[in-house]
Order: C-alpha cells, then structure tokens, then sequence
C-alpha cells in the first residue's frame, strides 16, 4: 500500500511519466496500478523501479511508519510547552517529504496551527484551519476534535470568548483523549467571569498535567484555580497570598520567568482589589521588568501599574502622562483596540477630565468590552458608572446601569 504512494512520490519529483519509470520494466498501466495500489508486483519490479528512482524502499517504509509516532511527540512537546523540544521536532517535520502523501497529513496541519496560535500568530493559523474545514466531513475521530480545539484556541486569540466555548464544548473527550483542552475551556470562562466554571475545567486540566508530569502547566492551571477563588469569603486572605507565593516560587524552581510574571501580575491585583496601592504598584512593575515591552502581557500590567500609581497617588501626573502615553502608542503598534480604550481613558483620568472619562466609557469602551464578552471590564466599567450617575445626580442613567449589573449577575 504505501509502496506505492512512495513510488508515485518520487516519480513525480523526478518529472518523469509512468511510461518513462516502466521503460524495460514494466508496462505504465502496470506503474498506474502499483502506484494506485491495485496490483500485485514481484520484488525484482520493485527493486528496478526504485533503482531508476534512487531511493531504498526498506529506508522510505522506515521513515514512512515513524512519521505518526514523530507527529506525536510533537504534538505532546506543543502540550507541555516544551519550546526546544517543539523546535528541533518541527525542524525535522519540516525535512520529511513523504508527510504530505501519508495519511496523517491533516494530523501535521492542525498540529502547525496550534504551533502558530502557541507563537501569537493567530493569522496564519487560521489559513491551515481554513484549509482543513473544507475536509471537515472526512476527517478521523481524533482530527476532528483536534479541528474544534484548534478553533476554540483561535478564538480565545481573538478574544471571542463565548465562540472558544462553543467550539470547545463540542470535543468528543473520548474520541480525542487530551484533557489539556479544559484549559482553554477554564481561560474562556475566567474571562467570562464565570468562576464556578472556569474553577472546575481549571481543576481537570490541572489534573491531567500532573497525570503527564508537565508541572509548567501546573503551575498554569493552579494559578487559574487560584484566581477564582479570590472573591469567595471562606478562604482568608492570608492563605491566597501564600498560595500565590508558594506558585512564585515553583516558577523559580522551574525556571519560568514568563509564568512568574503572570503570578506577580495577579498577585498585584490581589492587592489592588483590597486598595494597598503601594503593594499593588510594587507588583505590577515586578510583573512589567519580567516582559517584553513590546508585547500585550507588558500593556496589561503597565495599564494596572498605572491604576494602582494613579489611585494611591503615588507619582507625579507628569510622569503618569508620559507612562500612559507610552502605554497608548503601544497598544496601537499592536493594534490592540482594547487596550488603546483603556489607555485612552487613563489619559483621561490622569488630566483630570472625569465627565469626558465617564462619557467615554459609556459611548466608546463598554460596547467593546459587551462585543468581546470581557465580562471584568463591563461590570467594572457598569459599576463606575453607576457610582458616577448616582453621585451626579443622573437617576435615569444610573437606575439603567443598576438594571445592567442585576443582568450580568443572573447571567453569571
């Protein structure tokens, strides 16, 4: 069977016409049916065709049969985020020329568009998986929960949280056997909002990474956990803080500065929620020295860091001009629409122009945070105007914002 898809590989890299491989060996009706695999074939046949072609048949079937178990370690590498590993099986992959003629070729596509969504590269990834929905009807059990789990990463790369959730609702566990998805699932909801839920697919993906011995991504899922118990009154205050000490350190351990950042990031909101300013300040800029500038993960922490300087009045308005400013060019280097709202509104606050900051809260910042389903910055954002309008004396605008925040509640 797959002699004959290698025959028909190389005939074809080499140009030559079936008539001209067969030319004193055999007919090219003969070539057609090996090539189809319809035919038997003596191995004197096999061994003339292969000589003219250049190639050992024993070392192509070698390589053709280790092809599934490579696609495997790769995809388990892209699971672990194992990134030198990831690497040096992707550069093989990229060497085996048979991949495209085996029947795990759709397996390798989908698996690149992970690989892509893994290195932000959403745009690229979404041209595989385009590709591979046009086959979606015929692909194998496996390939078609891995197409839906692809689809749902790809939609939390856009933020589209509530289409990640239904993508990702419709994997067959059974037929897909990679629990790393409730991940995903427990992301789409934390950013949601929905705590009981993001808590429970954070739980069962931790425990799948312990099952697997991939303790980076243990440390992603309890730091998930973490974040959703951090309004529920039974668990004191002390105990968070230890916990988030405690994922500090195993980041330190592990040797994973980019996990440590986001530990310190959600501990400085910890204490931003609980108005120590200072603390919370202190954090965010430990957060911001562990990134990349140039990046979303810098802008979310230097958009906090801001909040926490500007709220505990801890520097000068100049200097909070400038860091805004800064904040603001770069989310619109990245093209980020929301963080170019949330910096603009600080720019706001921090010259002191409230009604314009409120107005443009309302008319310019919650229709995006309600179209990407960010369910923190729209009930932030309904709180502080409701606060507002109450304050100003606009019962009408405030009753409405009230109405809004009962609505996102009974949603929760």
């Amino acid at each position: 069977m797959h002699e004959g898809k290698i025959i028909k590989f190389y005939r074809e890299r080499a140009e030559l016409t079936q008539d001209q491989l067969g030319l004193g060996i055999c007919s090219d009706t003969h070539i057609s049916k090996i090539e189809r695999g319809i035919t038997d074939y003596s191995q004197e046949v096999l061994d003339l065709l292969c000589l003219r072609l250049g190639i050992s048949m024993d070392r192509e079937l070698a390589k053709f049969s280790s092809i599934k178990k490579r696609l495997y370690d790769w995809h388990d590498a892209i699971v672990k985020q194992l990134s030198a590993d990831m690497e040096s099986i992707k550069a093989e992959l990229e060497q085996e020329a048979l991949l495209q003629i085996s029947e795990y070729e759709t397996f390798y596509l989908l698996l690149q568009a992970k690989y892509l969504l893994l290195r932000n590269e959403a745009e690229m990834a979404l041209r595989i998986i385009n590709r591979v929905r046009k086959t979606a009807e015929r692909l194998p059990d496996f390939e078609s929960n891995l197409l839906k789990h692809v689809e749902g990463i790809y939609h939390l790369s856009k933020q589209n949280h509530v289409e990640a959730i239904a993508s990702l609702k419709t994997i067959n566990n059974k037929e897909y056997n990679n629990p790393e998805y409730f991940h995903h699932l427990a992301m789409a909801y934390h950013t949601m909002k929905s705590e009981v839920m993001a808590y429970f697919y954070a739980e069962k993906a931790r425990n799948f990474f312990k099952e697997i011995n991939c303790f980076l991504r243990v440390i992603d899922a309890e730091m998930l956990m973490l974040i959703q118990v951090q309004d529920d009154p039974q668990h004191d205050f002390k105990e968070v803080i230890a916990r988030f000490e405690n994922l500090i350190q195993s980041c330190d351990m592990c040797g994973a500065p980019d996990r440590k950042a986001k530990v310190i990031h959600n501990l400085a909101y910890e204490y931003l929620r609980r108005k120590d300013y200072q603390k919370a300040s202190n954090f965010y800029k430990q957060s911001m020295e562990l990134k990349n500038p140039r990046t979303l993960p810098y802008l979310l922490s230097l958009e906090g860091y801001l909040r926490s300087c500007f709220m505990g009045n801890l520097l000068q308005a100049e200097e909070l001009d400038r860091l805004a400013q800064t904040g603001l060019t770069g989310a619109k280097a990245l093209k980020d629409q929301v963080f170019m709202l949330l910096f603009t509104m600080l720019l706001l606050l921090i010259n002191g122009k409230e009604a314009e900051y409120y107005q443009y809260m309302n008319d310019e910042a919650l229709p995006v945070y309600r179209k990407f389903g960010y369910m923190y910055l729209i009930r932030r954002s309904e709180q502080q105007l409701f606060h507002y309008y109450a304050r100003t004396g606009n019962t009408e605008a405030a009753l409405r914002m009230g109405h809004y925040l009962i609505q996102d509640q009974d949603i929760l």
